[in-house]
């Protein structure tokens, strides 16, 4: 399979976008392959593209009060998608991808993956990245009722891929769409970009950004708060927060949070010489690995990223108008991958008292958690590029079957515990 492409919708922060380059990275160590990148997120020109990876942004959307509005252009929302999807038929028809994943949504926003969908007529194997929390299971059931998600699948997929360990928390068991299509999903284990093609060390840019913190000796708390838009509280209680004696306080804002936001964080920094404010940093491995406490929200990305480390780290997940981040965290927590603050009890002081308590952070177990999944990926393309399977739409049944005997994930051994 020599050209990829993959479609991520980005109306909210950039975790879609930064997963999608993460897998992207992983193909490309493979000599030879073109992969090109359709996303909603016209930010993505900030970051590196991987080696033979070009991308194609889309008119941009966002969330407003959990509807989807153009974030910019001046139209109705229908025009903007009618655009977005004349441009997504237009790049994979000239493309001709081998091999089309996209990100969490079968048909796209509002159905805009369709046309193209159907344009490709079976001639590229089309998998369906998950995240391995989605929402609530019920909120997930009548989401795929009402937008005939499992039909959709059914109809136009080859493979449904699940960004996670089913030891931590299987969709499969838990989402009645998944278990219908069982027989199509790999659950590939997180994704930890220092394997399987993440970028190891830090660029440049980092480092000049790191140097001009100026940071003191002593330890470095962080606080991160994914892309931004609804982060401004948790930001604001950590600045206010006690840190402990030598400890350096560090805010990534995120560069969606709006700019009154941003500028009262500053000024509270301006005030406390323990305190620094970056508004965007294209990587954040470097600060990762400096610090010594994080408290974060609980996006997938962020979350792969601390637990990977194993650093201790504090959630204060979103838990409107999705409980994705909540059940993730509540997940993790269990397999002492973390601790959970819900931010119904977010305060200066809570923020104060945790990051006060020395206590030795152990972190998961070895092993206890599956970060393989930028390594199967490879794998994974090859199955599909060897499988004998029925061409074209219209389809009434999986064409991925499940070996005799087995669950719908990545052989016998992950099933074991032992991947």
């Amino acid at each position: 399979m020599r050209r990829i492409a993959l479609y991520s919708h980005d109306s909210q922060g950039l975790g879609h976008l930064r997963r999608n380059l993460a897998i992207a990275e992983a193909f490309s160590r493979t000599p030879g392959r073109a992969v090109l990148l359709l996303t909603g997120a016209r930010e993505a020109g900030v970051f590196p593209m991987p080696p033979g990876t070009d991308c194609l942004s889309l008119p941009a959307l966002h969330k407003a009060e959990g509807r989807y509005a153009p974030r910019s252009l001046g139209l109705e929302l229908g025009e903007v998608i009618d655009l977005r999807s004349d441009m997504i038929r237009a790049a994979l028809t000239r493309f001709a991808p081998d091999l089309l994943i996209v990100d969490k949504h079968p048909l796209g926003v509002h159905g805009e993956m369709e046309p193209a969908l159907r344009a490709l007529g079976g001639r590229a194997k089309v998998v369906l990245g998950l995240r391995e929390v989605l929402d609530d299971p019920a909120v997930v059931a009548r989401e795929w009722r009402r937008e005939r998600t499992v039909e959709s699948i059914h109809e136009l997929y080859d493979a449904v891929w699940v960004y996670g360990d089913p030891r931590v928390y299987d969709p499969v068991a838990r989402y009645e769409g998944l278990g219908d299509v069982a027989g199509l999903v790999r659950q590939t284990g997180y994704l930890d970009r220092r394997n399987g093609g993440g970028r190891s060390v830090s660029s440049e840019s980092e480092d000049k950004l790191i140097a001009s913190l100026e940071l003191p000796p002593g330890g470095l708390a962080l606080c991160l708060v994914g892309g931004g838009e609804d982060g401004a509280r948790l930001a604001g209680d950590f600045a206010r927060a006690a840190l402990p004696p030598r400890t350096t306080g560090v805010i990534v804002t995120g560069p969606f949070m709006p700019s009154q936001e941003r500028q009262r964080l500053h000024r509270l920094a301006a005030e406390n010489r323990r305190l620094r404010i970056v508004e965007f940093i294209e990587e954040p491995a470097r600060l990762l690995d400096l610090a010594d406490s994080v408290i974060s929200m609980g996006g997938y990305n962020t979350v792969c990223e601390l637990v990977a480390r194993g650093k201790r780290t504090l959630v204060v997940p979103r838990v409107r108008p999705r409980t994705e981040q909540l059940i993730r965290a509540r997940a993790l927590e269990r397999h002492g991958a973390l601790a959970v603050l819900h931010p119904d009890e977010l305060s200066p002081q809570a923020l104060s008292d945790w990051l006060s308590r020395e206590v030795a952070w152990p972190g998961p177990p070895q092993d206890a958690i599956d970060f393989g999944g930028l390594e199967r990926i490879p794998a994974l393309v090859d199955e599909l590029a060897g499988a004998d399977l029925g061409r074209g739409v219209g389809r009434s049944r999986p064409r991925v079957a499940c070996p005799a005997g087995t669950r719908p994930i990545i052989g016998a051994a992950m099933a074991a515990g032992q991947a």
